[in-house]
């Protein structure tokens, strides 16, 4: 292929690049026309609706209406904002429009879109201030037809509450005047709005339907609430008052404290607020009225708890006076004691100085019991407080007293544990003595040919240890804890002194009993001889277990068997 064929190839690319670039330029440019086309159309069809037929057909109606001269200078004030908004407001939004055109020709769309910007914020302002100046005078034009609805419906309200009032004026004795000006006032207020409304004068009407529906309202919640109000300021609460006083005045003379409760102020209070809730009521303010009635009603039921209280408190309180009296009295008695001996008893034992301050602690407790009992019952007497604060005064002294007597408790046994351990260890020095002796006669009731060496030991340290067992047992103060390990060491030496020589004479005895039953055989084996003298040689030595064991040995060869019947009998 020759350069000439390359060229055009290459050449034919270039071109058909370029129309493929020159095509979407085309589109773009097009796509941007037809946006910014479309905005500009949507831009004026909403300048084109902001006055809208409706404004000009309301303001007609305004004017058809004008009567008086407060309704006229609204109209004039409406007509003055349309205009403005009409031939000011609004070609000043055209000529923005204009601007935008000559810029969309000029393809100048950075500018074109700053544009858009502003008179689409522009419009929009201009609609709310429209939307705004139509429902000002929608408020008059639909005025009549509003309020003549409104009317209706509180006419209805009142017929009802009227209705209720006329059944049942008993229980509006206390507040028929008041209501029946309401009443009059209510009439009156009705005629004015048709006078109102006959006269066109919507400016007023709208005062004149908030004043019957305010008025309505506040007799529909009177109507509602004055026989509640009545019925708990005039009787429940004056009544429950009376009981309370009563049970107060009972309880005082009982001897009861109850100061705190502030009964007779708070009556005084309650009363008070009572009277201003009526003086409201009689200008028909019940704002809060029920609920405070109630209020005071609650308050008054919540003192027959505190009551219940006092005499439950007062029923314990005499109890712990008799029941705290007698235990701290018996504790004393036996702190006492312990602190009267105390001297002695940390002359008998080895008492540490933490054991010393619990005695010493217990009975500085028992003072401290002591004095709060007696502030409490000094208290009790003068009428001081109530029985519910004295109750749990005394509380507090018994539970004091419950920790004060479990140390005791345990301080008794720890000293009695002390005494015990002394008596039982003199009880135990006396049986080991008597082992001791039983280990000698033992050893005297069988002539040994040789007494073991280990006897001789064991028995001086037995000695020994029950003579440190005396020592310690004459010290004083004793330590029981060095007093039961002397006892314990004295008992081990003793009892392995009398399984030492108990054994030895056992063993020693078969030792013996073997010999002479194995004589008989003597004659007839020289190997039996043979190993019955060399058991009578080591027998004759002191190694009794070696001679019953040669013994055994000899006599089995001629009696097979024999050794494990020996064995049987010396287990």
């Amino acid at each position: 292929m020759g350069s000439g064929t390359n060229v055009l190839i290459f050449s034919s690319y270039i071109i058909v690049g370029l129309i493929i670039i020159i095509t979407v330029l085309v589109l773009i440019n097009k796509s941007k026309k037809k946006k910014y086309s479309e905005e500009l159309s949507n831009l004026e069809r909403d300048k084109n609706l902001i006055i809208s037929a409706q404004i000009l057909a309301e303001l007609n109606k305004v004017e058809g209406l004008i009567n008086n001269d407060a309704l006229r200078e609204k109209f004039e004030n409406w007509q003055e904002r349309f205009n403005k908004i009409k031939n000011k407001d609004l070609p000043k939004i055209t000529d923005g429009l204009i601007k935008l055109e000559e810029l969309f020709q000029k393809k100048d769309y950075n500018a074109l879109n700053d544009g858009i910007t502003n008179i689409e914020l522009e419009i929009t302002y201009l609609k709310t201030k429209t939307n705004f100046l139509l429902d000002e005078i929608k408020e008059i034009t639909s005025s009549e037809e509003r309020n003549r609805e409104a009317i209706i419906k509180l006419k209805t309200e009142y017929r009802e509450v009227k209705n209720k009032y006329d059944k049942n004026k008993n229980d509006y004795e206390l507040v028929g005047k008041p209501l029946e000006l309401q009443f009059e006032n209510v009439d009156k207020l009705f005629q004015t709005f048709e006078i109102a409304m006959d006269q066109n004068a919507y400016t007023e009407v709208g005062k004149i339907v908030k004043a019957i529906s305010s008025t309505v309202g506040n007799l529909k919640e009177v109507i509602e609430e004055a026989p509640v109000i009545v019925m708990l300021g005039k009787n429940a609460i004056p009544k429950k008052i009376e009981d309370i006083v009563a049970i107060a005045d009972k309880l005082t003379k009982e001897g009861y404290n109850i100061d705190y409760l502030n009964i007779n102020h708070n009556v005084t209070e309650t009363n008070k607020k009572i009277s201003d809730i009526f003086q409201r009521l009689n200008v028909l303010n019940i704002e809060d009225s029920v609920f405070e009635l109630k209020t005071m009603l609650d308050y008054f039921d919540s003192l027959y708890f505190d009551f219940d209280k006092e005499r439950t408190s007062r029923k314990l309180f005499e109890g712990y006076i008799r029941s705290i009296l007698l235990k701290v009295t018996k504790l004393e008695k036996i702190s006492n004691d312990i602190y009267r001996k105390l001297d002695d008893i940390k002359y008998s034992y080895d008492l540490n100085e933490s054991e010393v301050s619990i005695i010493e602690g217990i009975k500085a407790e028992l003072i401290d019991i002591r004095s709060s009992y007696d502030r409490t019952i000094s208290m009790h007497r003068n009428h001081t407080f109530a029985f519910s604060r004295l109750n749990k005064e005394m509380e507090i002294i018994n539970s004091r007293l419950s920790k004060t007597e479990e140390k005791l408790e345990i301080t008794l046994k720890t000293l009695s544990s002390l005494k015990d351990d002394e008596l039982r260890a003199r009880e135990q020095l006396d049986e080991i003595k008597d082992i001791l002796n039983k280990a000698k006669t033992k050893s005297r009731s069988y002539k040994l040919p040789i007494t073991p060496k280990n006897y001789y030991v064991e028995m001086s340290e037995a000695q020994m240890a029950i003579n440190e067992m005396i020592k310690e047992l004459e010290k004083r103060p004793i330590s029981i804890k060095v007093l039961n390990m002397r006892v314990d060491t004295a008992r081990d030496l003793v009892l392995k002194v009398y399984n030492t020589i108990n054994e030895t004479v056992k063993t020693a005895k078969m030792a013996e009993q073997a010999i002479v039953y194995g004589n008989r055989y003597r004659p007839i084996n020289k190997d039996v001889a043979f190993g019955l003298a060399k058991a009578e040689s080591l027998f004759e030595k002191g190694s009794f277990k070696s001679s019953l064991e040669q013994a055994m040995i000899a006599i089995n060869i001629v009696e097979p068997g024999i050794r494990e019947k020996l064995i049987s009998e010396y287990n």
